[in-house]
């Protein structure tokens, strides 16, 4: 019987050996990757997105024929996995690494436990981090707490060619990232951001809140525009001030906190060239972590039809 998995006594996990015994083989992970795709479970051409499909015996890789559009397709056609030639249960076990580990996994340890390249491992996570971009989500309706933080290595770890370019204090030459929190829903929404202007922090708190909703924020100076729209409430953090009656922003801090160790101990480096999408994994791992592993593995391969991510727009 399968385990549930600890700290979450309502999920329903499922172990490595669990999964092996799903994919046996490269047949079922085929059959097990069809189910999953589509919304209904039914096989869609990955071009027109018709279901007047047919099997076609003997006729690799493109084993599948649409009637409507009149081409040859496969169960790649149209996904993030079109024109790979890594084998699908090395696919599914890269989704179960994915979506399992809390701080993320590293390409590192991808291409050692698949039998892959370093460089595969690391076009695969990104191509499941766009996967799982859901950016599109239903406004807050509150109370929302937002906050902004900054990503970037320690200036003395810096080399000296880097430090010479900086100049003044705190948070110079580190990335900005915004994010708001739903304490009704529990769902987090996040952005790297050129600098932390109010056309960026408000603005993205404006965006993602319904008007007239209660926002959190701290005091600082770019937030004071939501006062015209929301019903707006401050913590000064600069006097040791950090929870006043409902107003506070632990629960935002607390997902930064995640994103932080998963840079420390999994990552080490998030290059600001696609810091959005490594914050967009984090986002999607808190919102959904309530589900069960399965539901969770289901929701990337749904996510991963009709996107394309190629290595040289990766790479550009």
């Amino acid at each position: 019987m399968t385990q549930k998995a600890p700290g979450k006594s309502h999920r329903e996990g499922i172990s490595l050996l669990e999964l092996t015994e799903m994919f046996p083989e490269a047949a079922a992970a085929v059959e097990g990757w069809e189910a999953r795709r589509g919304p209904d479970g039914e096989r869609h051409c990955g071009r027109c997105c018709s279901v007047n499909t047919q099997e076609v015996p003997n006729a690799k890789p493109m084993p599948y024929w649409c009637t409507d559009c009149r081409s040859y397709f496969s169960v790649r056609t149209g996904t993030m996995m079109e024109s790979s030639r890594l084998p699908f249960r090395k696919w599914a076990f890269a989704v179960y690494l994915y979506v399992t580990n809390l701080k993320g996994v590293s390409s590192m340890k991808l291409h050692r436990d698949l039998g892959i390249t370093q460089k595969s491992a690391w076009f695969m996570l990104h191509r499941l981090r766009e996967a799982w971009d859901d950016t599109e989500v239903d406004l807050f309706t509150g109370p929302v707490e937002a906050d902004e933080t900054y990503m970037g290595g320690k200036r003395q770890n810096m080399p000296k060619s880097k430090r010479r370019g900086l100049t003044g204090r705190g948070a110079v030459g580190k990335a900005a990232i915004i994010g708001s929190k739903d304490r009704e829903t529990n769902q987090v929404v996040a952005r790297h951001i050129p600098n932390t202007g109010a056309q960026h922090t408000a603005g993205f708190v404006a965006e993602k809140t319904a008007p007239g909703a209660t926002v959190y924020t701290d005091q600082a100076r770019t937030y004071h525009a939501l006062k015209s729209h929301y019903d707006h409430h401050s913590v000064n953090h600069s006097v040791g001030e950090y929870v006043k009656d409902q107003a506070h922003t632990n629960g935002i801090e607390s997902f930064w906190a995640m994103l932080k160790r998963g840079h420390d101990g999994t990552y080490h480096k998030m290059s600001e060239k696609h810091l959005q999408r490594y914050v967009i994994e984090f986002a999607r791992r808190h919102n959904i972590r309530e589900a069960d592993t399965l539901e969770q593995m289901s929701q990337i391969v749904a996510g991963m039809v009709g996107r394309r991510l190629m290595y040289s727009d990766l790479i550009a």
